[in-house]
Order: structure tokens, then C-alpha cells, then sequence
């Protein structure tokens, strides 16, 4: 059975409804539905097998295939499977930008995250040939992708992702460096920085660096003196990234036939132009026998019969999946990329008693990876022999590749006797929802980063309650131990220095073929001279890439972890609400104006808006309750007058029929501005109509209108340092743009809600 923050993932994200008939009733039936659809790839003979192979490694999330899988494979819907793309070369003129403008929405659209490299566009002020002007450069041409990711996510459900990346040696990498010191600006990239080997000594020795683009010197600066403004943007506001692109080539499996310049948003996944690649993870959590004994050990048995199964689910959804664009199919069908990763890795150790941030830890994790790899590879070379290897095995060369030539002889032989079926097979992903999903275990390879924390529920009858969300091994724990103290080996996120995090994700990337998305948080109290070094040592440790994040002014801030005291209950709602919580129909009664109402004026001053919007909200007096009953807003700016009339209207209506009113806010707040939001009070607001939505909903709890409450735990928003506002443990200064609760944090490259589960990467 789920757990409750479980069921509401599974039923947000990856329950199926069919257009014409009942919804999946269970988790168990969408892990049938994954299973019938990757067993269509088989003989038909043997699909019945298969399905049931693939449903039994699912059954207790011991594989757990990515979101994208779980929420569209057997459904019919016009989507992809694959959670990883980069796009294809942008050329250097008009015509082929916004060509690939276009292929990049209609990837979006499908629910693919994106990569672009954009080191191909000629600077800022070099000229045009042919109409006499200059250009604007690569970073304004990423606003031009990022309005489109905005208007693609107000017009479905699921938040674009991309990854914009540019080369260390060109000309505007200093202004791609500095985009998002704006608040507002490039929200739905990640930015990394595609750093050379030859760049790192330039660092090294002090060097001048020359900026380049196609043979031409643009001009010379410090290379030390580059590479400190990365760190300081990094430092600042976390972005950007580094990629070290020179390592990334001379790894992969696929040098031979494919130059890689980006990655998916999240990092895990290099890939060269149309690239796609699909994801899927073994839990290592669900995998450890007697957990809190000295015995306590991964079940290798299991494992060995785990990887096959996995590797050829993947291999088969290659196959099932739709694609958004020809030439990601024939680029994905040619090398047949797999990422198979892992989650629950922190929990996994703590099962074993074995500390993340200590070397026993980091060798236990190091040898269960190393193993997993050996099994996959295994499992690929016996596809090959059984459907034939990817179109594009050249034996000799893959073999020659630093990651083939490091496995056992006989597995070599293997290879170059019958081929491999995929290209490259192992990569570690953000796995935030998969997870929860999965009764929170830890995400990926991150440590835990709270072992409990506190989400409001709202009950049917309108009165709310504060349940204690657990980490997975917490609650093994407790059911085995009770109220014993947790053992040394339970560490937080918190507890672990900087470099332990970089040197676990160091010990793993020997066992990878592809990359790992993983995000080291620092303190805000870290000197900078420490942070920049951290980057200096992913390089040394032979890290292919490297993503901190320290709280900062820009991207908000955790504070404090959650708090298990249990507030007061909350008041219940008036009976017609209650009544239509509990999905029963009742007829609301109008109310009645009275003579003289009071209320409150709030002033709203929207960016770029030359006067002022002001919300007067009146309330009426109901059994002791204020209630909202009208809202108008006025403003000299007569471009807002019909739809503010239109809106007052509609929205008193709603008011004064009385009920369960919340989800006005809930619809004001969910709207998306194609031409971009704004940042008010230090968070981005996606449009005017939500920033409306926030002053409704500051006052329902200004007047403590409980009835107009969001399911999920919101307040008004409060500066950094004041305590007196408060929920779950967590300082009010960082809420998730969809559910608006406290809680956001980083990890694995992405900010995720650990409230509603909505990450920055899915």
C-alpha cells in the first residue's frame, strides 16, 4: 500500500484516465500498463513472458522506470518516452534558428527536456553580411527559446526544461555567464559552461585566453580572471554550471562516430546533436537484506536477475516510444542509449550501517555500481547475440573506448564476437518523483536531505492536519526499533561536507558510461576561496561536469530543517463547503449585500505597468466568520479595464454563492503569461492574474478565511531571518511555483517541491 505522499505523486503524475472509461485504480495497474507496452517490442510468442518479467521487477520498485515511461507508455497519448534530448546544430543564420526554435517546441510539447549548445552563433556586434546590421548574439537568441518554453508550459500541464550550454573560448561567454544575475531572465534554462582541458591549464599557469569564433581572435582576456567570474556567478546565484567538455569526448563510448557539445537539463546525459536518451533505475533501498543487522548486505541474487530485465525494458521502450522529431528516431535506433541508474543509495547505506561521507560508504556504493555496470553490459552483449547490436557497432572502436576496454576479457569477447545492443548504457538521473513514488527513499545518489518533514493536509470536512513524512529507512527503523536513537550511519545533507559529496559522485562516475546529475549544497556561510575550489577538485577527481548549490538572494533558501511539532488544528469549513468536499451536490444559496461592508485595499504595482492595479476585497460576517464576498480592482491604465471588470464580476459571483471558494486562487494562480511573468518579494510570479491570485489569497488569511484555503500549506511571504513565519521548519522564502508551498530544494541539479512534487527537471 502507498504511502499518502506516494499516492498523491502516482495519482498527480502517472495514474492513467482513459478519455472513455475508469481510471488505473491502483499503482500496481499503471506498472501493468509499462509492462504490456515494453512487451510489444517482443516476438508475440513470448510478449506474455515478458510482461510478466517486467511487472515482477517493478511489483516492490526494485526497477523503476522514469517518469515519462510510467505516465505515457500503453496510454495511446502523442508523447515521447525518452526524458533526455539535445538539439541539433543551430546554424548561423535567421532560418535556421528559429527552425530549430520550432523543433525545439515541438519536443517540449511531447514532454521531452532539451539541450542546446549555442557556441555556434557568430557575437554580439559582429556583422551580418547582407542587411548592413550587427548581431545580437548567442544569449539574446536564448530569450527567444525561452519565451517558447514559457508558452509551451502555460499550455499544458508539464514545466519545460533545457540546458543552454556555450564554449569557454567564445566571444559572449562573459554575458552567458552573467544572464541570470537577473532574476527574471532565462528561467527555464540551466546554463553550463563547456570548459576545455586546454582552458583548465590556461587557469592553471595564469594565462591569457583568447575569445574565438570560426578562426577569428575577438580578444584576449585572463583566463584565471574568466574563470573567476564563473565561480562568482556560481557562487552567487548557482548558475552557472561546468561542463568539461574535452573529458566528456574522450569517454564516450561513441567517440568514434559522434562529437558531443550539451546535455539534458539535468546533466546525466551528454549527447551529441538529436541525441535522446531514456531513463530507468534499479533501487538499491529495495535490494538490501536484513537492514540494521551486522549482516546486512545487497541482495546480489536478486540483482543479477533485477539488471537483465531492466536493461531489456529499456532496450524495448526504444522501440514503443514515439518521438517528436525523424531524426531523433534514426539517431536513438542507430546507438540504442539506456541510461539504467540507481536511487536510494543513501538509504541503501544506512541499511548497512555504512556513513555516505566516509570512505567505507563510498566503497560500498563504488561496488555495487561497478557491479550493476558489469550486469548490464552483460545483458546487452546477450541481446545483441539474440536481436542483433546497434546499427552502428564497430567492434574494434568501441572497444578501444576507455569504458569497453576496462571490462572483464570475457565479456570483451562477447562483444566483439556477437556486438552490444545499446551504444551506452549507464547513467544516474534525478529520480525526485520516482522516489517519492516509490515511499521516499533517498533521490539517486544524493544523501537524505531531511529524514522527516511535515506537509498540511486538508480533510473533507475543511479542518486540516499535519502529517510527519518519513524517509523510507527512517520508517524501516522505527517499525523495527521504535523510539531507539538512529544510528550514526543515518547523515543528513546538512552534516556532509562539500568535498564528501564530490567524492561519492567520483566514486561512481568510474562505474558510469555516461554521466551523473548531482547537486553539491553548501552553506551560505562557505568563503568563496572554497567554493570556486570545489570545482578545481570535480576537475582533478575526473568528474565530467559539476553543479553547486549555495543559498543565495536570486534562487531562494532552506534554512532550517523540518519541524515534527503539530500545529493546532484548523477551524472546518461552513457546511456547503464541507458537503462539497465530500463530493456530494448542493445548491448554494446567494447572499444577500448588506448596506455598509468593510474590506481591505491592496496596492499591486506589476513590472513594466506605468500606474499602480489596486484589489479591494469586501467581506461579510457569517456566524462569526468573515467571509470574501466582493472584489473589484481599478486602474488608470484603461488597457486592464475590460477583463478587471469582466474578472470582479465573475469572481464576486463566485463569492457570494458561498462554498468552498479556494479554487479561485487555485485557477488565478496557475495562469501563465506567454510574455513572461515577474519577480515580486523574491519569487517569480508567471503572470498579473496569479500576482492577483497571491492578494486574494493573502487575504483569505489575513481575515483567516480558512474555507478559502489551498489544499496544500501556503502563507504570505516573509523577508530572510524572520522566524516568525513559519512551516514544516522551513523559512517562507522559497515556495514551489506550482503549489505554492515552502520547501523547494536542490539536488541532482534540479529544484524539486518535496510537498507536490514538482521538480524544475520533470
Amino acid at each position: 500500500m502507498l504511502i499518502p505522499i506516494s499516492r498523491q505523486i502516482w495519482e498527480a503524475k502517472y495514474r492513467y484516465t482513459p478519455a472513455h472509461g475508469e481510471p488505473e485504480q491502483s499503482v500496481e495497474e499503471t506498472f501493468a500498463r509499462v509492462a504490456r507496452a515494453a512487451a510489444l517490442a517482443e516476438q508475440e510468442a513470448s510478449q506474455k513472458d515478458w510482461e510478466k518479467r517486467f511487472l515482477d521487477a517493478m511489483a516492490d520498485f526494485a526497477f523503476i522506470p522514469a517518469g515519462r515511461i510510467l505516465a505515457g507508455a500503453g496510454t495511446g497519448r502523442d508523447v515521447t518516452l525518452f526524458n533526455c534530448f539535445v538539439m541539433g546544430e543551430i546554424g548561423d543564420d535567421m532560418g535556421s534558428i528559429f527552425a530549430h526554435v520550432r523543433e525545439a517546441a515541438l519536443t517540449l510539447q511531447q514532454g521531452g527536456g532539451i539541450g542546446h549548445d549555442f557556441s555556434t552563433l557568430r557575437p554580439k556586434g559582429a556583422p551580418v553580411k547582407g542587411v548592413g546590421a550587427d548581431a545580437s548574439g548567442p544569449v539574446s537568441f536564448m530569450d527567444v527559446w525561452d519565451a517558447m518554453c514559457r508558452t509551451i508550459m502555460s499550455a499544458g500541464s508539464r514545466r519545460g526544461a533545457m540546458m543552454g550550454t556555450l564554449r569557454c573560448d567564445h566571444p559572449d561567454i562573459e554575458a552567458f555567464i552573467e544572464a541570470k544575475a537577473d532574476p527574471a531572465r532565462l528561467r527555464n534554462f540551466n546554463l553550463s559552461v563547456l570548459v576545455t582541458d586546454a582552458f583548465m591549464e590556461a587557469v592553471k599557469a595564469d594565462a591569457r585566453w583568447p575569445l574565438t569564433f570560426e578562426g577569428t581572435v575577438f580578444r584576449e582576456v585572463s583566463a584565471r580572471g574568466l574563470w573567476l567570474k564563473i565561480m562568482r556567478s556560481a557562487y552567487d546565484y548557482a548558475e552557472p554550471g561546468v561542463i568539461f567538455i574535452d573529458r566528456v569526448n574522450a569517454a564516450n563510448n561513441l567517440a568514434w562516430c559522434e562529437t558531443i557539445s550539451a546535455t539534458n537539463p539535468c546533466g546525466e546525459q551528454p549527447l551529441p546533436p538529436y541525441g535522446a536518451c531514456l531513463l530507468g533505475s534499479i533501487n538499491l533501498a529495495a535490494l538490501i537484506e536484513k537492514p540494521f543487522e551486522p549482516e546486512a548486505r545487497l541482495d546480489e541474487a536478486r540483482l543479477e536477475r533485477l539488471v537483465p530485465v531492466a536493461v531489456r525494458l529499456l532496450d524495448n521502450i526504444i522501440d514503443v516510444s514515439r518521438y517528436p522529431l525523424p531524426s531523433q528516431e534514426r539517431e536513438a535506433k542507430a546507438k540504442r542509449r539506456i541510461g539504467l541508474g540507481v536511487t536510494g543509495l543513501a538509504d541503501a547505506l544506512i541499511f548497512c550501517g555504512a556513513h555516505y561521507g566516509e570512505e567505507s560508504g563510498r566503497a560500498l556504493a563504488a561496488s555495487w555500481m561497478a557491479r550493476i555496470s558489469e550486469l548490464a553490459y552483460e545483458a546487452s552483449a546477450a541481446l545483441a547475440k539474440e536481436k542483433g547490436a546497434f546499427p552502428l557497432f564497430d567492434a574494434e572502436a568501441f572497444l578501444a573506448r576507455p569504458f569497453p576496454a576496462s571490462l572483464p576479457p570475457p565479456l570483451q569477447k562477447a562483444i566483439r564476437q556477437h556486438g552490444i545492443r545499446n551504444g551506452v548504457l549507464t547513467s544516474i538521473a534525478p529520480t525526485g518523483t520516482i522516489s517519492l513514488l516509490a515511499g521516499n527513499v533517498s533521490s539517486g545518489v544524493e544523501p537524505v536531505f531531511d529524514f522527516e518533514f511535515s506537509r498540511r493536509v486538508l480533510q473533507p470536512d475543511g479542518s486540516a492536519r499535519h502529517e510527519t513524512v518519513e524517509d523510507y529507512a527512517v520508517r524501516i527503523f522505527r517499525e523495527r526499533q521504535g523510539s531507539e536513537p538512529l544510528p550514526p550511519a543515518f547523515v543528513a545533507a546538512r552534516e556532509l561536507t562539500p568535498a564528501q559529496h564530490l567524492e561519492m559522485q567520483a566514486a561512481l562516475q568510474r562505474h558510469v558510461d555516461a554521466s551523473i546529475s548531482k547537486t553539491v549544497n553548501c552553506p551560505a556561510s562557505i568563503p568563496f576561496e572554497d567554493f570556486e575550489m570545489l570545482y578545481a577538485d570535480a576537475y582533478r577527481l575526473g568528474l565530467k561536469g559539476c553543479t553547486a548549490y549555495r543559498p543565495n538572494a536570486v534562487t531562494g533558501e532552506v534554512l532550517t530543517p523540518a519541524s515534527t511539532e503539530e500545529p493546532p488544528a484548523q477551524p472546518a469549513l461552513p457546511l456547503a463547503a464541507a458537503v462539497a468536499r465530500e463530493g456530494h451536490s448542493i445548491e448554494p444559496i446567494p447572499r444577500l449585500r448588506e448596506p455598509v461592508l468593510s474590506g481591505f485595499t491592496y496596492k499591486l504595482k506589476w513590472p513594466g505597468s506605468d500606474h499602480a492595479i489596486y484589489v479591494t476585497i469586501n467581506d461579510s460576517i457569517e456566524n462569526g466568520e468573515r467571509r470574501p464576498f466582493e472584489i473589484f480592482i481599478n486602474s488608470k491604465n484603461l488597457e486592464h479595464y475590460a477583463w478587471t471588470v469582466a474578472l470582479t464580476r465573475m469572481i464576486s459571483a463566485i463569492f457570494r454563492r458561498g462554498g468552498d471558494v479556494s479554487f479561485v486562487v487555485e485557477e488565478l494562480k496557475a495562469v501563465f503569461d506567454p510574455r513572461g511573468g515577474a519577480w515580486m518579494e523574491g519569487r517569480y510570479v508567471p503572470s498579473l492574474l496569479a500576482a492577483i491570485g497571491d492578494i486574494v489569497e493573502r487575504h483569505f488569511i489575513h481575515i483567516g478565511f480558512h474555507g478559502g484555503a489551498s489544499e496544500l500549506a501556503r502563507a504570505v511571504p516573509s523577508p530572510p531571518g524572520d522566524d516568525s513565519v513559519q512551516e514544516g521548519g522551513i523559512y517562507l522564502t522559497n515556495f514551489c511555483p506550482r503549489c505554492g508551498a515552502p520547501g523547494m530544494i536542490s539536488q541532482e541539479g534540479c529544484r524539486a517541491c518535496r510537498v507536490c512534487g514538482f521538480s524544475t527537471c520533470n
